[in-house]
């Protein structure tokens, strides 16, 4: 797998967790010097997990899944350098969020996108047969980040084959305490997007790190 923006901290906290739970992992970066010092950094934090570092074109080229963690600011730009990396039946599971901040404005709104959705965005730029997957938004990177803090929330998925989610949720459920729920088509993610600017809100005024928890829901959310 591998995870483009990897030396950042969504990014990042993401490769840590999913390499101490034996995910083999490739970090991306425009640079492919910082993807390796990122690898190495996390080598260090996790003994026995398997990191490599790339710049972004190259690790989307190793990978059947490709987790796109780069800011909304950087997200054309780099569905544009990849246009020759990806290819048919890879998934490309998008984490990015259309903040007022990549724009110098508030980290607590979001922006409007033409196409309804940061992930519906990405769908229209990646080759044809390459599959958008939407999910991520709403995991603090900080709290992935500490090996210590005990994960308790949910992730909300969206996408437009239950297969491709189901691959998803398998992935991410690897990382203790994280649990996926199938939040319908892709198009359902112009509203699980805007959920990230309503937790910084949220987080800013409580002084913590609040995740989403739905409750109600039967034990097994991903039948065969």
């Amino acid at each position: 797998m591998a995870i483009v923006g990897g030396s950042g901290a969504l990014g990042f906290g993401l490769a840590l967790r999913l390499g101490t739970a034996g995910v083999p992992l490739v970090i991306g970066s425009r640079d492919a010097d910082r993807a390796s010092e990122a690898a190495a950094k996390l080598a260090e934090r996790v003994p026995g997990g398997e990191f490599s570092g790339a710049a972004n074109g190259p690790a989307a080229e190793a990978a059947e899944v490709v987790i796109l963690t780069v800011p909304f600011r950087s997200q054309s730009e780099t569905l544009t350098n990849l246009k020759e990396h990806l290819r048919e039946g890879q998934i490309v599971i998008d984490a990015t969020v259309p903040l007022a901040a990549a724009v110098s404005g508030k980290a607590t709104r979001t922006l409007g996108v033409w196409q309804g959705s940061a992930a519906q965005q990405a769908a229209e730029m990646v080759p044809d047969g390459v599959r958008v997957v939407s999910a991520l938004h709403t995991v603090s990177a900080a709290l992935l980040s500490d090996p210590e803090h005990v994960l308790e929330e949910d992730v909300l998925v969206c996408g437009d084959r239950k297969a491709d989610k189901r691959v998803v949720a398998a992935l991410i459920e690897r990382i203790d305490g994280l649990r996926c729920v199938d939040c319908g088509r892709l198009e359902t993610a112009r509203i699980t997007e805007q959920l990230t600017a309503v937790m910084i809100g949220i987080n800013v005024r409580y002084k913590t790190r609040a995740g989403i928890r739905v409750t109600g829901l039967p034990e097994e959310l991903w039948p065969g």
